[in-house]
């Protein structure tokens, strides 16, 4: 392996996508990752495919390949006396122990932080939870839906003004972005150990992610800034700063303008859509003129955008000081020549003669892309592992035998 994690072994024993994922990123990053799966289920997540839930292409669990791309898979029942030695010994090798188990499983498990530093006193304790590690709701369940999108307020912040129901986000909104912060934290405590010697036990929550994200209003609702309920959705004609907004094209698209300097983009704005007399017009000269004139500013703005398509507009403003997008659907990404000039898309081979396209990870080193890599067959390496540990090929086959393992 190369990579900034050569030479770290981590040891997973999670399932689903939010302490995967950091798992993930981790094996992508160089580090050996060891994933205990159950010998006859597995992980959870694998079995969604069954139930339509997940996509397959070419014989595989594209949802599953996501969070455990790179990784080695062992199957080993941890209910089992001998199961939960094995682990230990592996815990023994490692550098990183990562679970997302309740605090009542861990601790009927006899996997604990005391128990795990008993075989191994300088690894990485990792936990991942829903609703963070003590508490009230320290042992319920958290998907991201509930913890990261809910709870933390960001679903009712993002509902729209006319919405019956909150919307429910795209599968693993927040476990994406709570295992990439999960894989940075455990970049962090790995150079404190590294550093200092002194070892950690690192927590992170979909709840406390989802809060992070939503600070500000959070914040603002707490000194006063702000009711106890903004306004999600505001008037967009009554915009404070009528170049932070989206604009309709012809072709009904969006184009996304984010000029927070907006006097020193406003008259290269104008030029570019052909409207200069805007720049001179004293309704909308300067940033205060336009705040108070903002009705008649995003009205004029809207007109314009309504003439010419997205595709037209984005030839248009290419020259533009101030930030804008196009507002893209998923589908749009891979022809976009900014993702494939930057390597943020990659093929991965399954081990079929097929190859499944990927996003690469969101953090490249040197000025290189990561190649993604095909996650796991469930037990995979079962047997490599144990061999490695020193058992015999007798001993496997015994703990075969007894079911204890995959």
């Amino acid at each position: 392996m190369t990579g900034p994690m050569a030479g770290v072994r981590v040891l997973e024993v999670a399932s689903h996508v939010f302490v995967p994922v950091a798992g993930g990123i981790l094996a992508e990053w160089g580090a050996e990752v060891i994933k205990v799966e159950h010998p006859v289920t597995g992980d959870a997540y694998r079995g969604l495919v069954t139930f339509g839930l997940h996509t397959t292409h070419h014989g595989v669990d594209v949802n599953f390949q996501y969070a455990n791309r790179g990784k080695q898979s062992i199957g080993i029942d941890l209910t089992a006396e001998q199961g939960r030695e094995l682990v230990l010994r592996l815990a023994a090798r490692s550098d990183v122990f990562m679970t997302n188990l309740r605090p009542g499983s861990v601790e009927r498990l006899r996997l604990e932080v005391d128990e795990v530093r008993a075989a191994n006193p300088g690894i990485v304790y990792v936990r991942g939870s829903g609703q963070g590690n003590r508490g009230p709701d320290a042992d319920r369940g958290g998907y991201d839906i509930a913890a990261y999108w809910s709870r933390s307020g960001m679903s009712a912040r993002l509902m729209g003004p006319d919405a019956e129901w909150p919307t429910i986000p795209p599968p693993a909104y927040g476990d994406f972005a709570a295992g990439l912060a999960l894989s940075g934290a455990i970049s962090a405590a790995l150079y404190q150990r590294a550093t200092t010697g002194e070892t950690s036990v690192v927590d992170v929550s979909l709840l406390g992610v989802g809060m992070w994200q939503m600070q500000p209003d959070i914040v603002d609702s707490m000194i006063g800034a702000s009711g106890t309920t903004p306004a999600a959705h505001p008037d967009r004609d009554d915009a404070r700063n009528p170049l932070v907004q989206h604009y309709r094209t012809r072709d009904d698209r969006y184009l996304a303008l984010v000029m927070v300097d907006a006097d020193r983009h406003w008259s290269n704005l104008c030029d570019a859509l052909g409207e200069a007399d805007l720049a001179t017009d004293p309704r909308f000269v300067d940033h205060e003129a336009r705040r108070r004139n903002s009705r008649a500013c995003v009205e004029r703005l809207d007109e314009v955008f309504a003439r010419r398509d997205l595709h037209e507009w984005c030839d248009a403003l290419q020259g533009v000081s101030g930030v804008w997008a196009p507002v893209r659907w998923p589908s749009e990404l891979p022809s976009d020549p900014q993702v494939a000039a930057n390597g943020y898309l990659g093929e991965a081979e399954l081990g079929n003669g097929e190859t499944l396209p990927m996003v690469t990870t969101p953090v490249q080193f040197d000025g290189r892309p990561t190649p993604p890599r095909r996650a796991p067959e469930h037990g995979e390496h079962t047997e490599r592992a144990l061999l490695d540990l020193g058992l015999s090929w007798d001993e496997i086959v015994v703990l075969k035998d007894d079911e204890v393992i995959l």
